[in-house]
């Protein structure tokens, strides 16, 4: 994998939480079956936490900007990572475009674990070889226009392992390595534009999220489709911030 042997030994241990515990998928009124977006989750699988979403079968990922990289010069040494599917499924994939405005990554999956037992196959099986050419991945589609205000979400995102309110370092959280909360749309910050995320999200909602969120896909809860990416909280009024539908749809179009 190229992996150190600490950071391997991360990743192992999230596949095998993913793989032995079931994440619950709340029942919502529309009837829409959310288990589809937990199946198109991925987390990375750095000790330093991170989620994305895969949007096409052929194995396109997206997620936020700032989980790849944090400006262009880390970029440049640093465009290949690994993500775990939340089936436990680990795959290597490269980065083929960033946009640090929009805080908006694309990864396309370039070799995935064939077999997905943990102990039979150990991730540095992962080669480029080992990619299928006829797999097709779990993913999720995005709506056709931004979700009314209030509109019910769901948000699948993979909490950090540290508890950054505790009094001292190094205490950890007892979270789930995905995490499914409910929430609303709260419309987008009066002013912002919003295809600027840099500094923070431009989109408002309501679902619970933790360090480790960004990344995380916004679906709303009566289609099923995806209305954003989780990216940042407002420290002052503790509101939850995200990518918008129009900068996700300015963003593919470009690439």
């Amino acid at each position: 994998t190229g992996l150190d042997k600490h950071n391997l030994a991360i990743l192992r241990r999230k596949q095998k939480r993913l793989r032995e515990f079931e994440i619950p998928v709340p029942k919502v009124q529309s009837g829409t079956d959310l288990s589809a977006v937990v199946n198109a989750t991925l987390v990375f699988a750095q000790e330093d936490a991170g989620t994305a979403v895969c949007i096409a079968a052929q194995g396109i990922i997206l997620t936020c900007s700032h989980c790849v990289a944090e400006h262009a010069e880390e970029l440049k040494d640093n465009r290949m990572k690994w993500l775990i599917f939340s089936s436990g499924q680990v795959v290597q994939a490269q980065c083929v475009a960033w946009d640090p405005r929009r805080d908006l990554a694309l990864l396309r999956i370039v070799a995935s674990q064939k077999h997905l037992t943990v102990a039979s196959s150990p991730p540095q099986s992962v080669s480029p070889a080992s990619v299928v050419q006829s797999s097709l991945f779990p993913f999720l589609t995005h709506a056709d226009a931004s979700p009314a205000l209030r509109a019910p979400l769901i948000c699948v995102g993979h909490p950090g392992s540290e508890d950054l309110e505790a009094p001292r370092p190094g205490i950890k959280t007892d979270y789930d390595v995905l995490h499914v909360s409910s929430g609303v749309f709260r419309g987008y910050a009066p002013g912002q534009d919003v295809q600027d995320n840099a500094e923070i999200g431009a989109l408002m909602h309501d679902c619970w999220t933790y360090w480790g969120h960004s990344g995380a896909p916004l679906v709303e809860q009566s289609s099923g489709r995806l209305v954003g990416l989780h990216s940042s909280w407002d420290d002052q009024t503790g509101m939850r911030r995200g990518v918008g539908l129009a900068a996700i749809k300015a963003f593919l179009d470009e690439h």
